[in-house]
Formats: C-alpha cells, sequence, structure tokens
C-alpha cells in the first residue's frame, strides 16, 4: 500500500464516522425544555409619573395650573440630576 492509497482510506473512513454521527445526532428526539414563563414586570407607582399624567389631559389649561407647574420643575429637577429647592417664602430682610 502506497501513501496516496492510505490517505484515500483514511479520509474514506473520516468521511463515514462522520456522517454516521451526524445521522445518529438527527435521529435523536430531544424535546426542547418548555421555558419558564417570566413574571410580569410592575413597576412601583410613581406619583410624579401620575401627576404628568394628570397634566397631559389638561392640555393648555395645564399652563395655568399650579400643580402641573409643580410637576414639571419636580420633573425637570429629577432629569438634570438636582435637588430640589425648599418651598419657602423669601423674605425682604435683606434690603
Amino acid at each position: 500500500m502506497d501513501g496516496k492509497m492510505l490517505a484515500r482510506l483514511g479520509a474514506v473512513v473520516f468521511v463515514a464516522i462522520a456522517v454516521t454521527a451526524t445521522a445518529i445526532d438527527m435521529a435523536r428526539k430531544d424535546e426542547p425544555s418548555a421555558p419558564r414563563p417570566a413574571p410580569a414586570f410592575q413597576p412601583p407607582a410613581d406619583p410624579l409619573r401620575e401627576g404628568q399624567r394628570r397634566c397631559q389631559q389638561l392640555g393648555e389649561a395645564a399652563a395655568n395650573d399650579t400643580e402641573c407647574l409643580r410637576v414639571w420643575a419636580e420633573t425637570r429637577d429629577r432629569f438634570l440630576g438636582r435637588t430640589p429647592e425648599p418651598a419657602t417664602p423669601q423674605s425682604d430682610e435683606g434690603r
């Protein structure tokens, strides 16, 4: 047996083993496991969000509503990462 013949025989044996392994693997009936249902996501109730919805429903009248102005100021502060300023009236003692 010369080298070429031995190489061809090795290639044929390798292909035969690969085809057999593929046929066995395809013949298996693996049933996929049923995925577990994900729990429903319930975000915590946010009173600011509810205030925004109320102001949205008011439309143009919200521009004159003091509660909407407060909600918008709090939303802006939260978005910008600022701490809300205390709502204390300023006195005229320094003037």
